[in-house]
């Protein structure tokens, strides 16, 4: 089912997340020697064989290769101001990458919650962590849209490609607003369009669950965390994501194709953070 929403065409919220759950709970079954991109032929179909911009994580404390199923586009908790101590939330935390690699940053004294709504995922990111024998890192099944967790329990959440797939991101920052502690923050890796994405590629489904079509445009993006009751907004990195012609050209006229190739339309991996102002108990602007 489609509808219009603000001068986009998006599916209806719950096939989203169907659609979503059935890609990456099937990325978690395979076998662990066979990694598998955001984007790559085994998440979005057939006919859709690219990769997006994930970085390496091999020179990080932490690093778990069984937990590295190359589903990102960005290193969070290079910039997310992590300490010894913290308590961290990873939002879509996967087979439990992230996770690990900020239970390394926070020590034995911290403690890591990786929450995420495919139930093939969380299964094996438990297995990679009973592995591990860590005591401070759990992992719960949930939706970032209704996360369930009582108020302001964690210093810091990250999340790392995951809020582009989320359909109401509003209500994904207001829940992210809500579960920080007063003066904690969040620093998301995410992917963000510049201009608009034409109608079709914005219907495919294939495409929401590749992380393009779900995207949300970057000006609208940022004003959706500040409208959440979040300062210091700050962008600390933007990569553009470059897309083959052979695939644009299956989603856009010649036209269309030019305007990305003229740089009018992208599509571009951004790392930001921002803060839950102290002192604030309103769970929304203050």
């Amino acid at each position: 089912m489609i509808f219009k929403f603000s001068n986009c065409y998006i599916m209806k919220a719950e096939n989203l997340k169907q659609i979503v759950k059935e890609k990456y709970g099937r990325i978690a079954k395979e076998s662990s020697s066979e990694k598998s991109s955001c984007c790559s032929s085994s998440c979005c179909g057939p006919d859709i064989g690219y990769t997006f911009l994930s970085e390496s994580y091999e020179n990080k404390e932490g690093y778990n290769p069984d937990a590295d199923l190359n589903l990102g586009c960005g290193i969070p908790t290079d910039y997310a101001g992590i300490k010894k101590g913290d308590d961290i939330l990873d939002l879509g935390s996967g087979a439990g990458n992230d996770c690990f690699v900020a239970r390394a940053i926070v020590g034995e004294n911290g403690k890591v919650t990786g929450l995420d709504m495919t139930e093939p995922m969380i299964l094996k990111a438990r297995g990679n962590c009973a592995k591990l024998n860590f005591k401070n890192v759990e992992f719960v099944l949930g939706d970032i849209e209704k996360m369930p967790f009582d108020d302001k329990l964690f210093d810091v959440v990250i999340s790392n490609c995951v809020l582009n797939l989320v359909p109401d991101k509003a209500k994904a920052f207001s829940e992210i607003f809500r579960v920080l502690k007063s003066g904690g923050h969040f620093c998301v890796s995410d992917v963000v369009i510049k201009g608009n994405l034409p109608e079709k590629m914005q219907k495919d489904a294939e495409m929401y669950a590749g992380c393009v079509s779900g995207a949300s445009e970057m000006t609208e993006y940022l004003k959706i965390i500040e409208n959440s009751g979040f300062l210091n907004l700050k962008v600390h990195k933007q990569k553009e994501i470059s897309l083959p012609d052979s695939l644009l050209s299956k989603y856009n006229d010649e036209n269309e194709l030019n305007s990305f190739n003229a740089g009018d339309t992208g599509i571009f991996s951004i790392t930001v953070s921002a803060d839950r102002p102290a002192g604030c108990s309103c769970g929304g602007i203050c």
